[in-house]
């Protein structure tokens, strides 16, 4: 792959239009606003990243989240772009130098397709195919279908989100860049293609449309048939996803600190681990000779130091293997291939978050409660997909917005309907509509 054809501010829905354009260096940062100022986006506020939705302390939803791994993402971008021009001076003056701007809408971009209560609503749309009344369907669907829903990822969801032109729409769904679009896609295969782990890139439905994006950009193919496609990554998607890996994983431990899951000198212990003695001595004296002492803000600026390392060591990573990224043979995410003591520290934070963060009290609490919900609007809504004519189906259909094709005469379409519908919720829109179906709550008279 080259950087001249991987980096293209094409339109989706408007290419007829892209040799009209001459405002090249706005056109990722359009991408990047139209972003920011769409409902799927703002409606990120309330949906749950690790913890419940903020009480008297606050915590990362979904929206601080990804704002701040936009934030992350624009520097890794920026640097990368300043290094590699460096070393191959006929990109300056090109678009590769915007790629801090692309990197940055991907990050903005990569949680808009998650349902809500983050991975417990995704198991439960899984499972109600896999495990509930939804298994009867397989007979009724195509085995790419079924292989998308039993599969149903919030990764893909993102790019259907992005792409796909819904009722009343325009062509080319968001109509983002080819080169933005490509940088969200993780798991670049469709779902027959998904290992052990159940990831993929893209439904059926889109599968075209990434075909076609991939094509256009050069991006390398690594098998193809009946069943599905299967490509190597967009490079800059190994920048987004270290931005994502960097700042969950970092933040998740000062929010545990100020929720009391952990001490103070374990979070010290931990973020600090990723520096030399010399270095954590240089960190703790600063604190000291600038008079702070709030621990929380202690806190806080040992996290900076650690974000500031871990964005270095991936940025160096990068360009040491950008031959292997762009000849599609790198393995694994950055994150894994940086130096040695902040990769062991990494993995610390990553084990601790496991045993006292994930599996915290808090945290299971809402998981099973969102369980609970999203399997309930799934049998309910699935059940008025498959059997429309019926009066309770006629009435929980008129709840869809008119965008979603839940009036179609293909199943497949109406199902997929359900799960637009169900997946663009916020936790306390699908907590409305639970209690709604199940009689628990009646609008006010």
């Amino acid at each position: 792959m080259n950087w001249q054809q991987l980096i293209s501010n094409k339109r989706l829905g408007q290419e007829e239009r892209h040799a009209l354009r001459h405002d090249d260096r706005s056109e990722f940062k359009r991408d990047s606003d139209r972003l920011i100022y769409s409902a799927p986006f703002r409606r990120l506020q309330n949906k749950t990243q690790v913890f419940p939705l903020p009480g008297s302390v606050f915590v990362h939803n979904r929206l601080t989240h990804s704002l701040e791994v936009a934030s992350l993402g624009k520097s890794l971008g920026d640097d990368v772009a300043r290094k590699l021009t460096e070393t191959h001076p006929e990109l300056r003056g090109t678009l590769f130098e915007e790629i801090g701007t692309i990197v940055q809408t991907a990050c903005y971009a990569h949680d808009m397709g998650n349902p809500p209560f983050g991975h417990s609503g995704e198991k439960a749309i899984q499972a109600f195919f896999t495990e509930g009344p939804g298994a009867n369907l397989k007979e009724k669907v195509s085995r790419h279908f079924w292989e998308d829903i039993t599969h149903f990822e919030g990764n893909a969801n993102a790019f259907r989100l992005l792409t796909h032109r819904f009722l009343g729409r325009r062509e080319g769904g968001f109509v983002m860049t080819y080169s933005t679009l490509a940088s969200i896609v993780k798991y670049p295969f469709s779902s027959t293609y998904a290992s052990k782990h159940g990831k993929f890139g893209f439904f059926a439905t889109e599968e075209e449309t990434y075909q076609k994006i991939a094509n256009e950009l050069g991006i390398i193919q690594k098998d193809s048939s009946e069943a599905g496609i299967c490509y190597v990554r967009h490079p800059l998607t190994y920048l987004m996803e270290a931005a994502d890996d960097i700042c969950y994983e970092i933040m998740d431990i000062e929010d545990s600190h100020k929720l009391k899951l952990l001490s103070f000198e374990e979070t010290s212990d931990l973020l600090l681990g990723f520096f030399d003695e010399a270095t954590r001595k240089s960190i703790r004296k600063r604190i000291e000779d600038e008079g702070v002492t709030d621990r929380n803000e202690q806190v806080v600026y040992f996290r900076a130091c650690a974000v500031g390392l871990l964005e270095a060591e991936c940025v160096n990573v990068f360009v040491e293997h950008e031959e292997e990224i762009l000849n599609g043979t790198f393995e694994e995410s950055l994150i894994k291939h940086i130096s040695e003591q902040p990769r062991q520290a990494y993995q610390h934070c990553t084990e601790v978050s496991k045993d006292k963060i994930y599996r915290s009290k808090a945290v299971l609490d809402v998981e099973l409660s969102g369980y609970k919900i999203m399997e309930t609007l799934m049998e309910a809504l699935i059940g008025a997909a498959v059997e429309p004519e019926h009066f309770h189906s006629q009435q929980l259909i008129r709840r869809f917005s008119s965008q979603y094709d839940i009036q179609s005469p293909c199943l497949e379409t109406r199902v997929m309907a359900v799960l637009d519908y169900i997946s663009g919720m916020t936790d306390i829109y699908a907590l409305d509509i639970y209690q709604k179906i199940n009689g628990i709550s009646l609008p006010l008279i």
